[in-house]
């Protein structure tokens, strides 16, 4: 998938108090709020997943909130990545996927 200069599709992975506190249905909201698309899920291992896809300003905004996210969530540490195989494609929306 190619995509315009001024768009990114990234993947995240944020641990700490991240399950259990509203963080993926914020996270959510927040990228709909901000015309991002893409996707989040709690992973087994605690941590929540999502990859984010949008204008550059907006995906940037999104990574911004997930450092802090809602105020129950302690967030330890976040990795982004450009999203890559599978995740790198075209989406629609942003969705609540089921764990992973």
């Amino acid at each position: 998938m190619t995509e315009p200069s001024d768009h990114r599709t990234l993947h995240l992975s944020i641990a700490g108090r991240v399950q259990g506190v509203g963080y993926r249905e914020s996270l959510r909201a927040e990228a709909l709020r901000l015309g991002v698309r893409g996707w989040v899920r709690n992973r087994r291992d605690g941590t929540v997943e999502a990859v984010a896809q949008g204008p550059a300003e907006a995906v940037d905004a999104l990574i911004a909130w997930a450092r802090r996210g809602p105020p129950a969530a302690r967030v330890a540490q976040i990795d982004v990545r450009p999203a890559s195989g599978e995740a790198h494609r075209p989406y629609a929306g942003f969705e609540r996927l089921p764990s992973g």
